[in-house]
């Protein structure tokens, strides 16, 4: 495919091998001037008020994560919003504009790449371990929490399709930490027709012991199936880093076994919830989203449903879809963060 602005040195680290962390990051510093000036609504907010930094950190285990900030640069923050990336993505490219438009209403807003995502270390869209990736999260989430700056203030997590499964699971396990969630077409179950039939799962299922790390599980075009406006669809090639293979075999099982936890577990969610998904989704299915609104034992939950919407609704959608999308989720936050800022401070 043919991009504008792209020569055939660009080209060339286009269509390197991009399993290892090397080529990724390569391509993303080639690449990061040509993305942020593509005619893309998402880049259309202005950066002037913004400060944002981008750094590496080790985890635990000792591997290399890509992080970024956005903060207002004039005043102190109205909340902390921790975003989760989505499947094969990352939190550079389109999530820059999305972090961008939060960051300019008043919300410093972090991010990171999971270990073998985008800039972390590790084998691309590997996930050996769905708990293991959602500990890597908490982990570097709990340090950002903890500074001084930013413990005084509330803290929302947003998670966008797989990510929202990790935002679920975060929750889960941390129950009382978060003061709400933004779930945008989250991954609580993936849609029937983007599963393989039963019995070629149990296949998978048996071969991703033996072979975790292959590239097998048949998938449909996501960005067709994400993307509704065809221009928009089409700057997704400008994603460079974004893994658009067939899923290895054990993140596939991976992510099933998840959304079938979560599924099991929508009681269990508590937590102050906004839940935004397109009807025409068929990549998570909405009524799942609606599963979740009905069972969460939260009182405090609000589901929002766009007609005729496809998955990508913050990226793929006309723009005045968009920016409702925008203004449903700031107006969510101001109204909560608000809440929470005249509460008597607990210590948790």
């Amino acid at each position: 495919m043919k991009l504008p602005g792209v020569d055939k040195e660009l080209k060339k680290l286009l269509d390197a091998n991009m399993d290892e962390v090397g080529a990724r990051r390569r391509a993303r510093e080639a690449f990061k001037d040509v993305q942020l000036g593509i005619d893309h609504i998402l880049f259309k907010t202005p950066t002037e008020g913004i400060t944002m930094e981008e750094s590496y950190e080790k985890t635990s285990k000792g591997q290399e994560i890509f992080c970024k900030s956005w903060l207002p640069s004039a005043s102190k923050p109205k909340a902390a919003l921790f975003y989760c990336h989505g499947y094969g993505d990352t939190c550079s490219f389109f999530f820059e504009g999305i972090a961008r438009k939060l960051a300019s209403s008043g919300y410093a807003v972090f991010a990171m790449d999971y270990p073998g995502f985008g800039l972390s270390e590790g084998l691309h869209c590997y996930i050996p371990s769905f708990d293991a990736l959602v500990d890597d999260v908490i982990e570097h989430y709990s340090k950002i929490k903890e500074n001084p700056d930013f413990n005084s203030i509330p803290s929302f997590l947003f998670g966008q399709s797989m990510g929202g499964a990790v935002v679920l699971k975060i929750h889960l396990k941390q129950p009382k930490a978060w003061n709400g969630a933004i779930l945008v077409a989250p991954m609580c179950k993936i849609a029937d027709d983007m599963v393989p039939p039963k019995f070629v799962t149990h296949i998978l299922i048996g071969l991703a012991n033996v072979l975790p790390k292959h590239k097998l599980v048949p998938n449909k075009d996501l960005a067709e199936a994400a993307f509704r406006e065809l221009k928009k669809r089409e700057q997704t090639a400008y994603n460079v880093i974004a893994y658009k293979d067939k899923p290895r075999l054990q993140s596939a099982v991976e992510m099933l076994k998840t959304t079938e936890e979560i599924e099991r577990r929508l009681k269990e969610v508590s937590l102050p919830l906004l839940i935004l998904h397109g009807e025409a989704d068929t990549v998570t299915d909405p009524s799942v989203s609606k599963a979740l609104y009905e069972n969460a034992s939260c009182s405090d939950k609000e589901l929002k449903l766009y007609k005729d919407a496809y998955h990508a609704l913050l990226e793929g959608e006309p723009d005045e879809v968009i920016t409702q999308v925008f203004a449903d989720i700031i107006s969510w936050l101001d109204e909560h963060s608000l809440k929470q800022n005249q509460l008597p401070l607990h210590s948790d």
